[in-house]
Formats: structure tokens, sequence, C-alpha cells
């Protein structure tokens, strides 16, 4: 068992939705039905918007009424949405916390989302040391600006933090911003992921806190 280390240098970064909540499905379904309602013109539209935030998504319909019909939707469809986690999601996250290593959710999903979910799980933003939506950052995925603004609220270097992701968005913003990057298949396929991250898992069960500390020195030291 690791025992809490004030001097610890690691800090992790997670994504949320195909990380620690199985939603994506959910979500592909929805923007899948607003694209065949409301025609973007893009292929696969579902999942050409992974990892962005909510104010780039709406700016691909054609107008601001339309814009408005599905943000309404939207807004609707999450408050009824099932928030489930990946199994082992938050045993891992909770043996991060009893290892005294900060964390921070850093999520394209805006404030209005993350009430929906905090209304089903109170517990969840006591979990973690900060929370960063999409509606605080100016430069969405695949920018890295999110994950670096993630470690400047924790106070570390975002070379000693872990990003965990699963869009390709993410994916990118994870790698430019300079951390170590664990990505998850669970979005994409594997060798998709494997070739945008230093570590690729099919969930984050498979890791143990004392692994991702074992990869993150090797990492350092490479």
């Amino acid at each position: 068992m690791i025992e809490k280390n004030k001097e610890l240098k690691c800090a992790v970064l997670f994504d949320l939705d195909g990380v620690l909540l199985d939603s994506e499905g959910q979500y592909s379904i929805f923007w899948e039905q607003m694209d065949h309602e409301y025609p973007t013109g893009i292929q696969q539209f579902a999942s050409f918007i992974k990892g962005f935030h909510l104010a780039r998504i709406l700016n691909y319909f054609e107008n601001e009424d339309v814009r408005q019909q599905v943000l309404n939707k939207l807004l609707e469809f999450e408050r009824h949405m099932n928030y489930e986690f990946f199994p082992g999601a938050l045993e891992f996250v909770k043996e991060l916390r009893s290892a005294g290593i900060p964390m921070a959710i850093v999520t394209s999903s805006d404030h209005k989302k993350m009430q929906a979910l905090y209304s089903q799980y109170p517990e969840f933003p006591t979990l973690f040391d900060k929370i960063v939506t999409g509606d605080m950052v100016t430069k969405a995925k695949p920018d890295p600006d999110c994950f670096l603004m993630g470690a400047r609220q924790l106070g570390m270097d975002i070379k000693d933090c872990i990003v965990f992701e699963d869009s390709r968005n993410g994916l990118i913003a994870g790698r430019e911003s300079g951390a170590l990057v664990i990505g998850i298949s669970t979005t994409l396929d594997r060798d998709t992921v494997g070739q945008l991250s230093d570590l690729t898992l099919n969930a984050v069960e498979e890791l143990t806190v004392e692994r991702m500390l074992e990869i993150q020195r090797h990492h350092l030291k490479s």
C-alpha cells in the first residue's frame, strides 16, 4: 500500500466521458440523431466532435434557431441520461486519493452537464481537487490549454502530470501539453489510441496506483 507523500511529484488529469463515465455510447446516439434532424454535412458527425466543447459543436449547426433547439434537446437529454461509471473507475480514483495524489477532472462538458452528474452522484466533486470544464477554457481540445489549466490549478508542473484520455482530440491535447498520456480504448481502437498515447489500456481498472507510478518514473527518466 502506498503511503501519503506530500513530496510526491505526480498528479492525475482525468477526462470524464469515456474514461471514468461509460457515456460515450449514449452521446453518440444523441449526436447522430441531431445530425439526422439538422444535417451538418459532416460525415460521422458524432465521432468527429468527440472531445470538442459544446460551443464549438453547436457552431456546426446552420443557424442560431437550430443551435438553440439542439441545445434545449441536449439539456433535456443530460438531465435524464444514466451516468454509469466504468467498472473499477471509482475504486481507482479513491486509491489515488488514499495515496495523496492530486487529481483534477478536465472535461469538455459544461457546468450544466456537471450539475446533472452531481445530482446523481453528490460525492463526485469531493473526490477531486479541481474540476476544469469546457466553459472555463477559451481553446478546446485538441489545444492543450485545458490540461495546462488543470496542472496550474493543482500547482503542478505539467511534466509531472498523467493524463487519462479516450478521444482523438483529447489524446492530442494531452500529448501537446507535455504530460504522460495514458489512452483508454473505449472510444477508439487500440491501434489508434496507441499512436497517440504513452500507454494504452482497455479500461482504467487495468491499472494500479503502484504500476502507474512505476510508468511515470520510467517515463521521466527516458
